[in-house]
């Protein structure tokens, strides 16, 4: 199948020649319906509980702004319709409804009951959500929801006469708004009904930490056939104009969408598109069938049978956390997870390097995307407000900048420099030498802001710290900006009462660059020595010999500092050091950070027997979930709290890696299996979460965390990805 030409230009490509994968409904049988549980109808626009978290879990594709769920079964109020949808306000995400658009079919002037033939089956299949119903006297409904853009679900309401006489049919759909609680956001939605079905405008609403719109936004029903639709307060019904008859053994397809835009050019745009759609929504099916069984057959590929649903399902989350480009967010990216309040409309740095590398394995082109969205906020020379960081990359962005009321932008600090690393792993897949040739520089210039704004003395090892920016106006926000650069927010190894401060940094000029903390960090200096391997890797690859010798050079050297300065032997682990003294910081405890040497190629052969014995031991990260980010013996050890104990996927990623990288397959081997056996839900149809409990396996933080997902993938192939 060619591909397929959208409305505007772009393509919607079928999986490509050798990724050979079963048939649509094959899904079901290879057992990769409902990988995740997408049942759940909310009873309030707010999604986000206590926790700022929303328990629903959800489906979007093609990096649309709204997503939708399945109703719960033995919900008869929630028949015909799919759950939602959940729409992101700029940056918070919120339930427009419980489910806006509910079919009914009518028959004699009278409603059809949807279950009269027995209890309906609610199922996700990789790509789609369907409903089947049977109606009872030869009737069969069937709904499915796709994605045909990445602003457009596509729904097909497919309705079959089984039996043995016509069926004359009407069709109609209802739905209501579930308002915000709180004003302004409780006035933001107002119904409309339009030629073609039902839409919903969203006032202009700045709420910086709850609700974001423009007055611009809005939310449109459009059908393929003639409708009319009338509207009663918060509630709508839309009717077909004429019936639908069915002769024996015929079926018959209603076929509607259901687009988020945010401005009037997009629904300008949008509308173009969904024209075409629905014009031909069965070759929009069939390509977009095309390309998740291009996805199933990547990343299923070389991993165990028995772990081929954990990996549908970090797929499917990374999928769903994909946001196309929009406000401030200039490229195609991945969110950290819709299901958090916080981390729904933003990007941030490290997680984008991670989930680069893991997209990757099963589209390429997107992963090369995420990468722009970060470099495109990289700061140049010509900055008005912060030249001094001429080749920083931003901690985080988001739809909004703080230009425009963006609260969540955060230019405080950077994030640990995995770039080069994310740049070489997608080219390796893509292809794509002219990607590299763009990145290089930035990445380039990305290493030099390091060691001209993070070396305070010079001495060829860095530190985590904190921009000039008007936030950082105390030493004690400049610390947290520092901890915040690490991505180990609360590790105890940057505890203010542990001794943890900063110092300011100046140019030979007197000019203040920025702020260090009072320690050199192992793994930042480790992460330093890979990037600059990594940056030889990509100059070599572009015909640059005297650049990929001097990268050479510098890593060779960082390795060397890293391995003679911060390995503690009598502990048989890596430290950071005190910047005024050089002494290793052992006190603080021992925290994973200490195993990245490993996964980096740093420690020498004995230091990574010695790392080993820690990383095995029960008694230290040999957890019942391996890898607390904080030993098990340490005083400092909280198996709950964040940074300071529970496991995060993307550290046991590195110490896996690392004990592969030196030879301890077999140790890596068995502690991959009891991190999947233990982790709450990974083999279940459970969210991946941020993070885990150590010694219980509970699910902690954030569900549906996309770094997790990302990472999991190549530990489900036991792949080499410690290179």
């Amino acid at each position: 199948m060619a591909a397929l030409l959208l409305a505007g230009g772009a393509t919607l490509a079928p999986a490509p020649a050798g990724a050979a994968a079963p048939a649509p409904e094959a899904f079901r049988a290879s057992g990769y319906a409902d990988v995740l549980d997408l049942h759940g109808t909310p009873t309030a626009a707010l999604p986000s509980d206590d926790n700022n978290t929303n328990r629903i879990n959800v489906f979007a594709d093609q990096g649309a702004w709204h997503a939708y769920s399945l109703p719960k079964a033995g919900d008869p109020g929630a028949y015909g319709g799919f759950s939602g949808p959940l729409y992101i306000a700029q940056e918070y995400p919120w339930w427009l409804s419980a489910s806006f658009s509910r079919i009914r079919l009518t028959e004699d002037g009278h409603t059809l009951d949807l279950a009269a033939g027995g209890a309906p089956r609610f199922t996700s299949l990789p790509g789609r959500l369907v409903q089947s119903y049977d109606l009872g006297r030869g009737l069969r409904l069937t709904l499915t929801l796709r994605f045909a853009t990445n602003r457009s679900a596509l729904i097909r309401a497919e309705v079959r006469n089984t039996g043995t006489t016509p069926r004359a049919l009407g069709a109609e759909w209802t739905g209501s708004l579930l308002r915000p609680d709180k004003a302004p956001m409780r006035d933001a939605p107002s119904l409309a009904a339009t030629a073609n079905g039902v839409g919903v405008d969203l006032a202009k609403v700045r709420e910086t930490w709850d609700y974001l719109t423009d007055g611009t936004e809005r939310f449109e029903i459009t059908h393929a056939k003639p409708v009319r639709t009338t509207v009663d307060g918060d509630s709508y019904r839309t009717k077909t104009t004429a019936p639908v008859t069915l002769a024996p053994g015929s079926a018959h397809h209603f076929d509607w969408t259901e687009s988020y835009t945010f401005t009037a050019e997009e629904r300008a745009s949008e509308s173009r598109r969904v024209r075409a759609v629905l014009a031909r929504p069965q070759a929009y099916t069939s390509a977009t069938d095309a390309r998740w069984r291009g996805y199933v057959a990547r990343v299923i590929r070389g991993v165990p049978a028995d772990r081929r649903r954990t990996a549908v399902k970090c797929l499917q989350t990374l999928v769903t956390n994909w946001r196309s480009a929009a406000g401030e967010l200039k490229h195609d990216g991945i969110t950290p997870s819709i299901s958090y309040k916080w981390f729904t409309g933003g990007l941030w740095a490290w997680d984008t390097w991670k989930q680069a590398v893991g997209t990757a394995r099963f589209d390429p082109a997107l992963a090369t995307s995420q990468l722009r969205s970060m470099f495109h906020w990289q700061i140049t020379a010509d900055s008005k407000t912060r030249p001094q960081d001429a080749g920083m990359i931003p901690d985080v962005v988001f739809y909004n900048d703080p230009e425009r009321g963006g609260g969540n932008w955060n230019e405080r600090n950077s994030k640990p420099p995995l770039a080069s690393w994310a740049v070489w792993k997608v080219f390796r897949k893509s292809g794509d030498r002219t990607f590299l040739r763009e990145m290089y520089p930035k990445l380039a210039a990305y290493q030099a802001w390091w060691y001209r704004n993070r070396d305070h003395d010079r001495d060829g090892l860095a530190e985590y710290g904190a921009t000039v920016d008007p936030a950082n106006d105390s030493a004690e926000e400049r610390r947290l900006a520092a901890a915040w650069e690490s991505g180990m927010d609360n590790a105890p190894r940057f505890d203010a009462d542990l001794g943890t401060s900063v110092v300011a940094n100046h140019a030979a000029d007197g000019t203040l660059l920025g702020y260090s903390l009072t320690q050199e960090s192992v793994d930042l200096n480790a992460y330093l020595a890979l990037d600059q391997a990594y940056l030889a890797r990509i100059a070599k690859a572009l015909g640059k010999s005297s650049d990929a010798k001097h990268w050479q050079q510098r890593a060779d050297a960082t390795h060397t500092a890293v391995r003679r300065q911060m390995y503690d032997p009598d502990g048989g682990w890596f430290h950071d050091i005190d910047l005024s003294t050089g002494t290793r910081l052992t006190s603080r405890g021992r925290g994973v950070e200490g195993a990245v040497p490993l996964w980096t190629g740093t420690a020498s052969r004995a230091q990574a027997r010695a790392v080993r014995a820690r990383l095995t031991d029960p008694a230290e990260f040999a957890t019942t979930v391996p890898f607390p980010t904080v030993a098990k013996s340490s005083p400092y050890f909280d198996a709950k709290d964040y940074w300071r104990g529970p496991v995060w996927l993307d550290q046991a990623y590195f110490a896996l890696g690392g004990l592969r990288r030196y030879g301890y397959g077999n140790d890596a081997d068995a502690l991959t299996d009891r991190l999947l056996a233990n982790a709450s839900g990974l083999s279940g149809n459970g969210p991946v979460m941020e993070n885990y409990n150590p010694l219980t396996g509970g699910a902690l933080n954030s569900p549906n965390f996309s770094w997790s997902a990302a990472l999991l993938l190549p530990l489900l192939s036991r792949s080499d990805h410690s290179r």
